[in-house]
């Protein structure tokens, strides 16, 4: 259950809607969450198994690195036990596009211009247009064409964009109009700047991501920062973490993204104190387990776990659960209005019961809501 919470102040930049598997992006769309898989996808037994993780942590849309036949082959297998849009990664050999197309994929990622002839081109549009299958033209600036480099001097946001537009022409010469559009760089400033440079020249949906961000941490906050900026701008329609750790933490790091801007929310919002001297409990093990012990709930649900008396009853009052410690113990608050004291041992399973009552019953009221 993923909830868009708000609707975004942001000026979303208007543009055409185009659908991935069912999976509607932009035209004033709520944002898309994307990864991508890790595993070798000639391997299709672990390829699945990361495909149900990641959609049980709320990604929509998967991308799968399609490097030969082989894992071309493999997609069809793939794509009968997946529940969530299939998105094939092709370079160089048109050839394993068609397969893909064959093998039910819902959406190319490509660049046309290293397909080969027009002619290659040609044979995977009309492939995907006989199914309606969108293409994303993913502009990386670590694989830019050498004589763009070579006119820019460097890998340039006016370089990414140059080759953006090459490509897109070659699609809509072919009357291909499908299309979404990516331009990533690893460092947040140029990518911000390549896609300011696009916006204005064509009516395409923008996959944004800071590309090779880094390790978990590193690149949380990288992605952060640029993929935040491209939201305030009104700059994406669909979005992916790039993280070098498990595709679910880019996934969790998407949606923590999102909820920080009002956009969407997936999941509890654990609010906690960042601890000083007057804490007199174990909170960093209080809010890390409670974190942990809520991961499978997908409810929209604020928690606070507050860690003194002075900012902690206001906060826990505030949010749906919350408890609020003093030294041994905790007051409890839902929904605003105090339940209890709770000595420290009692806090987290409590705290986590109350959140799961809750939960359920926000569940059932929306199922309700559906059936009415």
């Amino acid at each position: 259950m993923t909830e868009e919470i708000s609707k975004t102040f942001f000026p979303r930049r208007k543009t055409r809607r185009i659908s991935v598997g069912g999976v509607a992006i932009g035209g004033g769309a709520p944002i898309v969450v994307q990864s991508m898989t890790k595993t070798d996808t000639r391997d299709s037994r672990a390829t699945i198994a990361e495909i149900k993780r990641l959609e049980k942590c709320g990604c929509e849309v998967v991308r799968l690195a399609v490097p030969d036949r082989e894992a071309a082959a493999a997609l069809g297998e793939i794509k009968r036990k997946a529940r969530i849009p299939l998105i094939a990664d092709i370079h160089f050999d048109h050839r394993l596009a068609l397969i893909a197309v064959a093998q039910g994929v819902d959406g190319l990622r490509l660049n046309p211009g290293t397909i080969g002839s027009k002619e290659k081109v040609k044979e995977i549009v009309l492939a995907a247009k006989d199914r309606r299958l969108p293409i994303r033209i993913g502009v990386n600036s670590g694989s830019l064409e050498k004589n763009l480099l070579k006119k820019h001097g460097s890998a340039t946001a006016g370089a990414m964009v140059e080759s953006a537009l090459r490509h897109i022409r070659i699609l809509e010469d072919l009357d291909f109009r499908l299309i979404k559009v990516s331009l990533k760089a690893s460092d947040v400033l140029r990518t911000l700047e390549a896609y300011r440079l696009l916006a204005g020249k064509v009516d395409s949906p923008f996959h944004a991501g800071i590309t090779e961000a880094g390790t978990l941490l590193c690149g949380a906050v990288k992605s952060a920062v640029g993929i935040g900026l491209l939201l305030n701008e009104g700059l994406a329609d669909t979005i992916r973490v790039s993280l070098t750790a498990r595709p679910e933490e880019e996934v969790r790091v998407a949606y923590q993204i999102l909820a920080s801007l009002g956009l969407r929310r997936r999941g509890p919002n654990v609010i906690s104190c960042p601890t000083c001297g007057r804490v007199e409990v174990d909170l960093r093990r209080m809010a890390a387990d409670v974190q942990k012990k809520l991961a499978g709930i997908i409810e929209n649900v604020s928690v606070a776990v507050m860690g003194c008396m002075v900012n902690g009853p206001g906060e826990a009052k505030e949010a749906d659960i919350g408890v609020a410690c003093g030294k041994g113990v905790g007051v409890l608050f839902k929904e605003g209005r105090l339940l209890r004291r709770l000595d420290e041992k009692e806090i987290v399973p409590t705290l986590v019961r109350e959140v799961e009552k809750l939960a359920r019953r926000k569940r059932k009221e929306k199922n309700e809501m559906k059936t009415r």
